[in-house]
């Protein structure tokens, strides 16, 4: 066992692995679609056993496979034009995540974020879209997903932006979350040069991830599964949930 721990530099401490497991399923229930609200409380939930920069490293490897499995399952359902709006500007926030990430003060990120998903949560509910409202304006879109790929870049918490919006779209669960799918694979793909770049991508953190890694596909096969039985209302409620804990979180983190 020595040897192999010298081998392979884990992360002993139990506690770490206390948060990691459920906060690796509530991932990949995100990564289904089925949860897609509560994907953003990962990071903050392993950050309770180490730094958040740390946390972001374990979780991206973990994150592809969970992607190749909702990809895998989900991506004919995507609407396309929807991620030709918002797939660029994402990419574009990822760059500036990059550049910014020594500097950034993540506390002051996870308080931002926060602030603004329970301002647009509040809004949803005050005053829900009505049938015949019209979409969100086109600039919108590229505006939402270069904020989607930057706080997915510096704390996997795009969820938020990007739920901002594709929920007035009006689309179904399923495409929803197709949508929402294809999007985050192809910024966590892109992430991996920049995170190495950082020096996130290390032995200590990639072996404690392949430990983790069996892990990774379980909570995206429930939520696939359970993706197509799930009433509309069901899911949107669920989505709404999954906001208003996730920015109360960040907020809470951001501001303590």
């Amino acid at each position: 066992m020595s040897a192999f721990l010298a081998a392979w530099p884990l992360i002993t401490d139990p506690w770490f692995y206390v948060v990691a497991v459920p906060a690796i399923f509530m991932m990949g229930l995100a990564k289904s679609g089925l949860a897609s609200g509560f994907g953003p409380l990962a990071v903050p939930v392993l950050a309770l056993a180490v730094p958040v920069p740390q946390a972001v490293a374990i979780m991206l490897p973990l994150m592809l496979v969970m992607d190749g499995v909702g990809i895998r399952a989900l991506y004919a359902q995507r609407d396309p034009a929807l991620v030709r709006v918002l797939l660029p500007a994402g990419l574009l926030g990822t760059a500036i995540g990059t550049l910014s990430f020594s500097v950034l003060d993540t506390r002051t990120v996870a308080a931002i974020v926060g602030g603004l998903t329970l301002l647009f949560l509040a809004q949803q509910l005050l005053f829900p879209p009505q049938r015949n409202a019209p979409l969100p304006p086109r600039w919108l879109g590229p505006l939402m997903g270069m904020a989607g790929g930057f706080t997915s870049f510096v704390s996997h918490a795009g969820g938020p932006p990007i739920n901002a919006y594709l929920l007035p779209q009006r689309l179904t669960p399923i495409a929803f979350a197709a949508t929402s799918a294809t999007f985050f694979a192809v910024v966590n793909l892109s992430k991996w040069g920049p995170y190495a770049w950082l020096g996130l991508i290390d032995w200590r953190n990639m072996a404690t991830a392949a430990v983790l890694l069996p892990l990774a596909p379980l909570g995206v096969w429930v939520g696939v599964r359970w993706l197509p039985h799930t009433p509309p209302e069901l899911f949107y409620r669920l989505v709404h949930a999954g906001m208003l804990l996730t920015g109360v979180k960040l907020l809470w983190d951001g501001l303590h």
